[in-house]
């Protein structure tokens, strides 16, 4: 890509609106979510949105947890769920593999496969769980960009 277009390209994703996906955050759970720092949907969300040297990244936000990766990091995703409330509910670390989920809800979520596992607080993490409330949509704007995936839930939960 040419310098030109390499700077256009800059520059529309500076102007870029981020574009967020909601945590599902389950009334009943809420108690348990206040221990994570969630009070509300400010503090749980997950975003697609320009980077700070201007490539897009995808980042997540769970109370006081947070992660970002480049988009280009994401090798694909699948939806997956719904879970038993007590294996789905808060930060939840898998200490076998190292899969984490930010999740708010037993609903399900969009598991996302990183290309390389990125360092989240002491643990190189290979993949996050994300209980979005529009679990199609953060799939949607994944398959947009050309990230492969599949819907792999159960059943389909409103």
């Amino acid at each position: 890509m040419g310098a030109a277009r390499l700077g256009a390209v800059r520059r529309s994703l500076r102007q870029m609106p981020a574009m967020r996906y909601p945590i599902r955050l389950g009334r009943r759970s809420m108690p348990l979510l206040r221990l994570f720092g969630v009070r509300g949907q400010d503090d749980a969300w997950v975003e697609l949105r320009p980077g700070a040297d201007s490539t897009e990244e995808l980042a997540a936000r769970f109370g006081r947890f947070s992660f970002a990766t480049p988009v280009a990091n994401v090798e694909r995703w699948r939806i997956e769920g719904p879970w038993r409330w007590v294996t789905a509910i808060g930060v939840r670390v898998n200490w076998l593999n190292r899969e984490t989920s930010f999740a708010g809800s037993p609903r399900g979520g969009v598991r996302v496969d990183f290309e390389q596992p990125i360092r989240w607080l002491r643990v190189k993490v290979p993949a996050f769980y994300l209980g979005v409330e529009d679990l199609d949509g953060l799939a949607a704007a994944l398959a947009e960009r050309g990230i492969p995936g599949e819907d792999a839930r159960k059943e389909r939960v409103p």
